[in-house]
């Protein structure tokens, strides 16, 4: 089985697909930066004060001499950047306004991406979810059909690949929204070569409890179905009902899962985060993402305590994104 990586670069390599780090300040980012750079897999554009990157760069020991970088605060790109993104606000923010929101890199990264100067964004090794976000949902939006974005995370084994969604962004989703989540996460599973089968989790398995909340994922289910009769999809169903076929034998027989799904949907942020993180520990699956699903165009969010692996893996993952859309 091919790793992850190299199917990626096999995806990415000779696309000239160009990805903008907002976060130049950071040793981690540099160095993804020049690793890419060095590979020719993604080009890489860095944002920040050009003696703070080349500061940054020395302290990480890299090169980036041949890196596109660019300064908010003074960049000759600035002017079009702020008509655009006027024109884009519709309206909602005055050019005064524009100014300074684009001295800020995440909203002048974004504005890279809606104006097709650069293919991606990855964000988050120093600022926050919305930091990364906001700026992607005011300028790059939701695709047609989609209300909220939602967080992905590739979980990864030695000959394995799984889905888990929404692990990042929406706190309490109602049965559209997990209906959305559900669409948008075997779209992503089909990116990197997961065949999508998508169980609606939940404490119950087929009505094996009553509550609203179990409801609301049968519901959802419902949703998926009727939008997308192509995809497996069955639920609300248990964890070890979708995962284990001796389970899914005994409490869900009828299941199209046949205790073989692949991308996990939660029934809520609270359950999805800890679910991924529980199974990173103890299972030492490796986590890569959040993949932001359903954007126009492809930003993703890095966490603060990422390494300049996790990094080049995202850059690579919303390289492949770009290729796809």
């Amino acid at each position: 089985m091919k790793t992850l990586i190299n199917e990626l670069k096999e995806k990415v390599v000779g696309k000239d697909i160009r990805i903008v780090f907002p976060e130049g300040n950071d040793t981690r980012i540099v160095s993804t930066a020049a690793r890419l750079q060095a590979e020719g897999s993604v080009i890489p554009v860095l944002l920040g004060n050009p003696e703070v990157i080349a500061a940054t760069a020395k302290e990480a020991g890299v090169i980036i001499d041949n890196i596109e970088t660019h300064d908010p605060a003074n960049d000759e790109l600035f002017e079009e950047l702020v008509t655009a993104f006027v024109e884009r606000r519709a309206g909602k923010k005055t050019e005064e306004q524009a100014r300074k929101m684009l001295l800020d890199p995440n909203y002048f990264g974004t504005m890279l991406v809606h104006t097709d100067k650069v293919q991606g964004l990855v964000s988050g090794a120093v600022h926050s979810t919305g930091d990364t976000v906001r700026p992607a949902l005011q300028i790059i939006k939701t695709k047609p059909g989609i209300k909220k974005t939602s967080g992905a995370m590739m979980m990864l084994g030695r000959s394995s690949r799984f889905i888990f969604s929404d692990v990042a962004i929406n706190i309490s989703p109602d049965s559209i929204d997990l209906a959305e989540t559900a669409i948008a996460s075997a779209e992503t599973a089909s990116i990197f070569n997961i065949e999508p089968k998508i169980a609606m989790l939940s404490f119950s398995t087929h009505g094996s409890a009553k509550s609203p909340e179990a409801e609301a994922v049968a519901e959802a289910t419902r949703l998926v179905k009727e939008a997308r009769p192509d995809l497996i999809v069955d639920g609300e169903i248990q964890f070890d009902a979708a995962f284990v076929p001796e389970v899914a034998q005994l409490k869900a027989p009828d299941s199209p899962l046949l205790g073989n799904a692949s991308v996990f949907v939660f029934p809520n942020l609270s359950a999805g985060n800890i679910g991924y993180k529980l199974v990173q520990r103890f299972a030492k699956l490796e986590a890569v993402g959040p993949i932001l699903q359903g954007l126009n165009k492809p930003v993703n969010d890095l966490s603060r305590g990422c390494t300049a692996d996790d990094a080049y893996k995202l850059a690579l993952i919303t390289a492949a994104q770009a290729v796809a859309k």
